[in-house]
């Protein structure tokens, strides 16, 4: 399934192994001991391949397969095919991308710094930390074990990285306390000044924005998104939040654990997001707002106001999505009644 000029693939593994270290159970019949190579796509698979079944419109797929294993919820079991050995998953997808994680390993840091990359003496860096062509690594600087600074990337003055934690090509990170398992993808941008600033009677005025930026552990950060420093107060991004690529989050903007937001997105200064929080693409956030935990936003809308926990809302601006719906398709029968 993956290129092996890009991909290192591990293995094989026991199907017993496979189903302990995901978090399933091995069907009935199945041989713990059967060993499989590799993971791929229903289609595509062969005796040696392990591929999943989450969806009931590829049952056709999954009984005319060829895999050696496949991941699939309890009841799929009595449609495998001869010689399909079957893992049970209540969550199948999720199952098999651990499987691509057994399979397919975050690569580790390859201990060392390139001749061309420029560390300042009083930075301190931890065992086993890649650093690589071009990099900037600046004073007092502290990068935590198995980090990797990708090429150009530049690390600023004070910063702290936690262990494990990778920084792309052209990133740039300044201002920020980040935590262990982070992946700062290419072209992100953390730790800018936030965009502050009062009229007076000469002009513009910008407010010094003298806070940080607080990553939790396991963020993942998008390619060119954008992360603002606060103005006084921190900005502060929760444990295992997902953010996508082209994301603007402004200054002293919170948000919770475990939130995914989605490309295009836009946060403005000062809102609050709880915990488990799904902001769909091109979602725009007015600043000082709160928006609880597990509220689901849909795409293109435009939030003004606080949205209650659990709440679903789309439109711009945003009602519940319910509502949204029921007027949508009352515009849809005045425009038949138009024609």
């Amino acid at each position: 399934m993956a290129d092996p000029r890009f991909f290192g693939l591990a293995g094989p593994f026991g199907l017993g192994e496979i189903a302990a270290r995901i978090g399933a159970d091995l069907g009935p019949g199945a041989d713990g001991a059967k060993r499989i190579t590799d993971v791929h796509a229903l289609d595509e698979a062969g005796p040696e391949h392990l591929s999943f079944l989450d969806n009931r419109r590829y049952v056709s797929a999954f009984t005319a397969s060829r895999a050696g294993a496949c991941i699939a919820e309890a009841e799929m079991t009595s449609l495998a095919p001869a010689g399909m050995a079957v893992i049970v998953a209540k969550k199948p997808r999720l199952a098999f991308a651990r499987a691509c994680g057994l399979f397919y390993p975050e690569p580790e840091a390859r201990a060392g710094r390139h001749a061309s990359a420029v560390i300042d003496p009083s930075a301190m860096l931890g065992p086993l930390v890649e650093v690589e062509a071009g990099a900037v690594v600046g004073a007092r600087a502290e990068i935590g074990a198995g980090c990797r600074i990708g090429a150009n990337a530049v690390i600023g003055d004070g910063v702290v990285l936690g262990e494990g934690t990778v920084v792309g090509a052209n990133a740039s990170v300044s201002h920020a306390l980040v935590g262990r398992g982070v992946v700062i993808y290419p072209g992100a941008r953390i730790g800018t000044p936030g965009f502050g600033f009062e009229a007076s009677a000469e002009g513009v005025v910008k407010v010094p924005q003298l806070g940080r930026v607080l990553i939790g552990d396991d963020v993942e950060v998008g390619a060119n998104t954008t992360i603002d420093r606060g103005s006084g107060p921190d900005t502060v991004i929760g444990r295992g939040t997902m953010i996508d690529n082209l994301v603007q989050i402004g200054h002293n903007v919170v948000v919770g654990e475990g939130c995914i937001l989605v490309a295009l997105v836009g946060i403005s200064g000062s809102a609050r997001l709880g915990n488990f929080v799904v902001l769909a693409g091109q979602v725009g956030v007015s600043g000082h707002l709160h928006i609880g935990d597990r509220v689901v936003v849909g795409p293109q809308s435009g939030i003004k106001d606080d949205v209650p926990a659990g709440a679903k809302v789309m439109g711009s601006p945003a009602v519940p999505m319910a509502d949204y719906g029921r007027a949508l398709a009352v515009i849809k029968r005045l425009g038949r009644k138009g024609k």
